[in-house]
């Protein structure tokens, strides 16, 4: 398939879909800013979600050289 949009049979679109999006070009256009739009969505639930968090609910950082409170010892042998 040639055209426009003939990529789009190399990565498995078949050849009535790419005689489509040859024809009726703004269906991919539709399709692309839908994706970048629902992307942006999810960025921005997800900066509300981090940006409203209570402070007992967000993980608190460790200082470098902290251990860890010891659990059980290792089995002796």
């Amino acid at each position: 398939m040639s055209g426009q949009f003939g990529f789009m049979a190399k990565i498995g679109a078949s050849p009535a879909a790419v005689a489509t999006l040859n024809d009726q070009p703004y269906i991919f256009t539709i399709l692309v800013v839908v994706l970048v739009a629902l992307i942006l969505q999810s960025v921005l639930i997800w900066y509300i979600h981090s940006a409203t968090m209570k402070p007992e609910q967000k993980k608190k950082k460790e200082p470098k050289g902290a251990k860890k409170p010891a659990g059980k010892p290792p089995a002796a042998r």
